[in-house]
C-alpha cells in the first residue's frame, strides 16, 4: 500500500481505529471495538464529524454508542473489554472541561484493575487563538497544562497530540499498551479541538489493517524447577487464584492441575470462578471476604501459589493472613512487579502457560490423602452455612416483617440464575456477602469489581457486559446507595433495547460502610439515608424516596417485591423478559451473613471520649498485632 489519503485528525483516528485488531491462539478481534461518546465543543465538530462520516449502522468502520455520563461510559467500556477476556476494547470520546474530568474515576477503575479502555477526551486549542478558550485552565506557573492532565496518573499511557503528524506514533503506542496483557489499564489520547478537525495527508499504510498478537509466554526453566521442588516439599499448599486466570482463560489448566495435585484453590473477588463452586479443590474465597475454610487454610499453609493475582490487602487481610512462620509464596503472574511481591519466587508467565508447565513438572506428585480430607469436611461445613444463609426461613419476624434479608436475597438469585448468566456488583456490602456465599458456576458468571470498588459501576458495567456477550443474561445488584450515583446509563439500555436485570435492594443508605462505621466506633454516622433528628444528626425516619418509581421513569420495566416468595417469582419473570427489568425489594436490616473470616486494617481514632470508639481501639490494637512482612 502506497500513496497518501488527505483526511481530518479526527477521520484518520477513526479509521485507524476501525483496522486494528488482537490475535491470540488464533482467535482474531477488534481491539476497538466501538465507541461511547459524549459530544461538546470540543469534540463534536471532530471527531464526532469523523464518526458520522465513517457510517453508523450495519458495518459501520466504529460502532457509535450514545452515553449519559463521561464516568458510566467508561465503566460500560471496562465490563466489556472483561467479558472479552481484555482482547477487545471500547473507546470514549468527551468534550474538554468537565466532561474530560469526568473520565478520571473511571479511568483510574480500569487501569486498578488492568483492562483496556481508550480514551478521547478533547482538549483546548493547540494553535491558542484566543486564550483563555471556554472551559480551559488557567495555571499560572505552565501554559501547557489543561485538565486532561488529571488523567496521567491513572493512565498505563498518555499522549496529548498537538499536531496532526504526531497522531502517527502516539496512535501506534496507545495500541501497543492497550494489547499488552502486562501493561494494559487506561489509554489517553488528548486531541485539541482544532487539531482533531485539521487536515493532513497521511501515509496510506497508516490505515492498513494491522494485527497485535498477544503473547503467551512460559516461565524460565530453572524458575520452573524451583518453583515445582518448593511445591513437592510443601506439607500444605494453597492455590490462590486471581482474576489473571480468566484474563487468560486458563480455567482448565487450573483445574488439570487441581485435579492432579489435589491442592485446595482459594480465590480472590476477581478469580472467582476459577473453579466451579462444586469442584472438590475449591475452597472459595480468600481474605477479609472470604470463607472460614479458606481463611484457615491460609493460616496454615506453608506455601502459596499466587496465579494471576496481585495479592491487594482484602486478598492478604492487611498482612495477618497468611501466619505460618516459615510460610513462603510462589507467584505465577505475567506481570513482574506482581511476582516478586510478598518476597516471593518469581515465575514470571501467562497463567495457562505455566499451569500447563506447572503440572507437568509436578507429574506423580499429590498432597497428603489427610491433608485433602481435612479441607474437603470443612468445605462440606461451610456449605450448610451457605445453605442456612441462602434459606428464606432465616427471617426475623422480631423485626415485625417478612421481608427478605440481603443474604436472601442472594440465595433468591442463586435459585434463578443459570449458569451462562453473569452477576456484576462492585461496592457496599453485597461484594463480601457474594465472594463468601456465590456459588459460581461457570467462568464469566461472577463479576465483581473489587480493584476500586466503585460505587455506581454496577448499571453501566452491565449494558458493556450486554454489549460483549448478547446470549447472556446480565443482573446488575446494586443498593440504593449505588442506584442514586449512577443510574444514568439505564436510558441507554432502553434506548439500545438490551435485556438485562438490575436488582435493586432498597436498605436505606450505605449499608457496607454503615456496619464498618460501627465496628470502628463511629456508631454509623453518616451512613443512613434518614431525616436529621432534633439532636441534629440524620436519625430520624428513613427517606420517603420510591427508586422503583424512579427506575421506571427511566423506562424500565418494574417488578416490586415484598417477601422472598414474590421476590423469587419476580426474579424469574424478570429472567424471561425482553428489555430492561427492574426488580425492587426493600430489605430486612437483619445481617444474616456469616461474619469476616479474617482481619483488615482500618485504623481507629487513637483518642477517643466516646466508650465505643475506645472499645473499638483495643480491638484494633489487638488485630494490628499479628501484622507481618513477608520477607
Amino acid at each position: 500500500m502506497s500513496g497518501t489519503v488527505r483526511l481530518t485528525v479526527a477521520q484518520a483516528l477513526v479509521r485507524f481505529l476501525a483496522r486494528q485488531y488482537t490475535e491470540r491462539d488464533g482467535r482474531r478481534e477488534r481491539l476497538v471495538a466501538a465507541c461511547w461518546g459524549i459530544f461538546g465543543h470540543g469534540n463534536v465538530a471532530g471527531v464526532g464529524q469523523a464518526l458520522l462520516e465513517s457510517g453508523q449502522g450495519p458495518g459501520a468502520e466504529l460502532p457509535f454508542f450514545q452515553g449519559r455520563n463521561e464516568q458510566a461510559m467508561v465503566h460500560a467500556a471496562v465490563g466489556y473489554a472483561r467479558q472479552r477476556d481484555r482482547l477487545s476494547a471500547h473507546a470514549v470520546t468527551t468534550s474538554i472541561g468537565p466532561g474530560a474530568t469526568n473520565l478520571v474515576t473511571g479511568a483510574a477503575l480500569a487501569t486498578i484493575n488492568r483492562l483496556p479502555v481508550l480514551l478521547l477526551p478533547g482538549d483546548t486549542f493547540a494553535t491558542r487563538p484566543a486564550d483563555p478558550v471556554l472551559q480551559q485552565l488557567e495555571h499560572p506557573g505552565a501554559g501547557d497544562v489543561s485538565v486532561n492532565d488529571a488523567l496521567r496518573p491513572v493512565s498505563r499511557w498518555f499522549d496529548r497530540v498537538h499536531r496532526p503528524e504526531a497522531l502517527v506514533p502516539a496512535a501506534l503506542q496507545a495500541m501497543r499498551v492497550l494489547a499488552d496483557p502486562v501493561e494494559t489499564g487506561a489509554v489517553t489520547l488528548a486531541l485539541p479541538q482544532d487539531v482533531q478537525a485539521e487536515a493532513f495527508d497521511w501515509p496510506a499504510e497508516f490505515f492498513a489493517e494491522r494485527v497485535w498478537r498477544v503473547p503467551r509466554p512460559a516461565p524460565d526453566a530453572d524458575a520452573l524447577a524451583e518453583a515445582a521442588r518448593a511445591i513437592r516439599a510443601a506439607r500444605r499448599p494453597l492455590i490462590v487464584a486471581g482474576g489473571g486466570v480468566h484474563h487468560s482463560v486458563a480455567e482448565d489448566e487450573l483445574r488439570a492441575l487441581a485435579d492432579a495435585t489435589g491442592i485446595p484453590v482459594a480465590a480472590t473477588q476477581a478469580g472467582k470462578g476459577s473453579l466451579r463452586h462444586d469442584h472438590p479443590c475449591d475452597v472459595g474465597g480468600i481474605g477479609h471476604t472470604g470463607t472460614a475454610v479458606a481463611n484457615e487454610l491460609a493460616r496454615a499453609a506453608d506455601l502459596v501459589i499466587g496465579v494471576g493475582t496481585r495479592y491487594s490487602d482484602f486478598t492478604t487481610a492487611s498482612g495477618t493472613l497468611f501466619a505460618d512462620p516459615g510460610v513462603r509464596f510462589v507467584n505465577l503472574t505475567i506481570a513482574p512487579h506482581d511476582a516478586h511481591k510478598l518476597a516471593g519466587l518469581p515465575l514470571v508467565a501467562d497463567a495457562r502457560a505455566g499451569l500447563t508447565a506447572l503440572a507437568s513438572a509436578l507429574a506423580g506428585h499429590r498432597v497428603a490423602a489427610e491433608y485433602a480430607a481435612g479441607y474437603r469436611a470443612a468445605k462440606e461445613r461451610w456449605e450448610a452455612v451457605v445453605d442456612a444463609a441462602f434459606s428464606p426461613k432465616k427471617s426475623a419476624p422480631e423485626n415485625g416483617t417478612d421481608r427478605p434479608t440481603q443474604t436472601q436475597v442472594l440465595g433468591a438469585l442463586d435459585a434463578v440464575v443459570g449458569d451462562e448468566d453473569v452477576v456484576i456488583n462492585a461496592a457496599g456490602s453485597m461484594p463480601g456477602d457474594l465472594h463468601k456465599l456465590w456459588r459460581t458456576r461457570s467462568r464469566r458468571q461472577y463479576h465483581v469489581e473489587y480493584g476500586y470498588s466503585c460505587m455506581g459501576y454496577e448499571i453501566p458495567a452491565a449494558l458493556g457486559v450486554k454489549l460483549a456477550a448478547p446470549e447472556r443474561v446480565v443482573w446488575a445488584l446494586v443498593g440504593d446507595g449505588t442506584y442514586l450515583m449512577g443510574p444514568t446509563e439505564l436510558v441507554t439500555a432502553v434506548q439500545e433495547g438490551r435485556h438485562l436485570v438490575l436488582v435493586l435492594v432498597q436498605n436505606h443508605g450505605y449499608a457496607s460502610i454503615g456496619g464498618l462505621s460501627e465496628l470502628t466506633g463511629a456508631e454509623r454516622f453518616g451512613t443512613a439515608y434518614r431525616f436529621r433528628a432534633p439532636d441534629g444528626g440524620y436519625t430520624g425516619e428513613p427517606l420517603p424516596v420510591d427508586l422503583a418509581a424512579n427506575a421506571a421513569s427511566l423506562g424500565l420495566t418494574v417488578l416490586r417485591a415484598h417477601t422472598y416468595a414474590e421476590l423469587r417469582a419476580a426474579l424469574a419473570e424478570a429472567r424471561e423478559a425482553r428489555g430492561p427489568v427492574c426488580v425492587h425489594v426493600e430489605t430486612d436490616p437483619a445481617d444474616t451473613a456469616p461474619p469476616a473470616q479474617a482481619w483488615w486494617d482500618v485504623p481507629v481514632a487513637a483518642v477517643a471520649g466516646r466508650p465505643a470508639a475506645r472499645r473499638a481501639r483495643e480491638e484494633y490494637e489487638r488485630g494490628a498485632a499479628a501484622r507481618r512482612r513477608h520477607l
